[in-house]
């Protein structure tokens, strides 16, 4: 990030005004300032950023508009700051922002992904807002950047092997323990799924499995989608449908993100993170429509269609992470397209029939603006699932509620949990926000964090 927060006293440091929708009247800005905002048409508008210059032609401050948003939306509102601010330090003039929101804002705000060009540097320092932590605004900045930079890196180079070398990576900076099942052992070791699945691509198949924390702690149990690369497989995709397939592992990169988050906080939870890594490809030996698959769990399935496989290789870790009873277990994964129809690019639905794991999660939400949406698990629904000839199959033949029939899917995989709870997340902006550039996006797993802290933090 090329913004740098500090809790340490800026001298000089130029002030940042943060103003609402016809709200600059109000801001402690000199009279120059305030008929420069007028000359350039500046009325607080939401994510808009005006530099203010002194008398010698130096740069005196900044007002961040905001215009008519409230709450925690405001403070997040205030991203635009990350990519405008020019060089040098920075504070925030006090009142009117969630401290913590605002500095958060600014570091994510200030994000590029820049493996493959050169972006122009700047030297910028913001001074903490009093009433922020500078640990948490770190590590929740952090996880969302990791979990971008996965889901913006192109599978040329973010395959399943690459996939797991960032698992790794981030295994090695917490102390971590991680293990890998891969091709052929998944078979031997009965994930056949996830086998059957990723057999067909260059790359193999395999099963990340990190652990971290205390083995005599609340077990909380993470599992991410981490299809490399989706091409619908025999059913394939028509070209338009792959252009942003790279991001089919974005619920893979949204629970590594999460897990950033957890070790860096020292949650007191005994972790494990579960990816079934694989690329859905075409050649020979891929499967097919009609086939019917054995599950971990022993459920047979039909396979209706090739391209609904990312809940054939989250069965089998679901069914995994199941049989070690955690006290929590989420999972996440860019799973529906219905999900979008239903709530668009921005508000991931969840799935659960913990009533007090809902209202915390619906809230945690609302108060970090890091939005999710409850959805049924209407059981009615799961009789579309139906097979002739196997226990159930992985699509429905009707076209309707995608996304419930999805996560109902999933639950017949989960029975000894104490609570369960599925997120269907796009992990992608399709147009700039003023914390976001367009690309691949972290989504619910600030909420996630918010809950888990309440519950585990020492």
């Amino acid at each position: 990030m090329p913004i740098e927060i500090t809790d340490k006293p800026l001298s000089g440091a130029r002030t940042i005004h943060v103003v609402s929708k016809d709200g600059v009247e109000a801001a402690a800005v000199d009279a120059p300032g305030h008929s420069w905002a007028k000359a350039n048409g500046f009325s607080g508008q939401a994510g808009r950023v005006l530099v203010l210059p002194d008398t010698t032609g130096g740069i005196a401050g900044a007002m961040a508009g905001t215009g008519e948003e409230t709450g925690p939306l405001r403070s997040l509102s205030l991203g635009r700051l990350g990519r405008e601010l020019p060089s040098g330090d920075w504070t925030f003039a006090p009142g009117g922002y969630d401290p913590h929101l605002a500095a958060f804002a600014v570091l994510i705000g200030s994000y590029r992904f820049g493996r493959y060009r050169k972006e122009n540097s700047r030297e910028i320092r913001v001074q903490l807002p009093a009433g922020a932590d500078l640990a948490r605004v770190t590590r929740e900045a952090e996880g969302v950047c990791l979990a971008r930079d996965l889901i913006n890196t192109p599978t040329s180079d973010m395959g399943p092997a690459e996939l797991e070398a960032a698992a790794r990576e981030l295994a090695a900076r917490h102390k971590a323990k991680i293990a890998t099942v891969e091709g052929d052992a998944l078979l031997k070791q009965n994930f056949p799924m996830i086998h059957a699945v990723g057999r067909a691509s260059a790359s193999a198949p395999r099963l990340i499995d990190l652990t971290w924390g205390a083995k005599d702690a609340p077990k909380v149990t993470l599992v991410g989608k981490g299809v490399c690369f989706d091409t619908g497989g025999l059913d394939i995709k028509p070209a338009s449908g792959m252009l942003l397939m790279k991001k089919d592992m974005g619920g893979a990169a949204n629970v590594l993100g999460l897990a950033s988050m957890i070790m860096a906080a020292k949650l007191n939870v005994r972790l494990r993170v579960l990816i079934p890594a694989v690329e859905n490809a075409i050649s020979g030996n891929a499967f097919r429509p009609g086939d019917v698959l054995t599950s971990r769990k022993g459920l047979t399935v039909e396979i209706g269609n090739t391209d609904a496989e990312g809940r054939l290789v989250l069965a089998d870790a679901l069914a995994l992470a199941d049989e070690e009873k955690p006290g929590l277990l989420i999972d996440m994964a860019t799973l529906t397209g219905a999900a979008r129809v239903a709530l668009g690019p921005d508000l991931p639905p969840f799935f659960t029939d913990d009533e007090a794991l809902a209202a915390a999660l619906g809230q945690a939400g609302d108060t970090v603006a890091d939005p999710v949406w409850r959805m049924p698990l209407w059981k009615p629904y799961g009789k579309k699932l139906s097979s002739r000839i196997a226990d159930l199959n992985n699509v429905t033949t009707d076209g309707f509620a995608g996304a419930v029939t999805a996560a109902l899917f999933l639950q017949r995989f989960v029975e000894n949990a104490q609570s369960w709870v599925h997120l269907d997340v796009f992990g992608w902006n399709p147009v700039e926000k003023p914390h976001a550039p367009v690309g691949g996006e972290a989504q619910a797993i600030r909420a996630l964090m918010h809950v888990l802290e309440s519950r585990f933090a020492k």
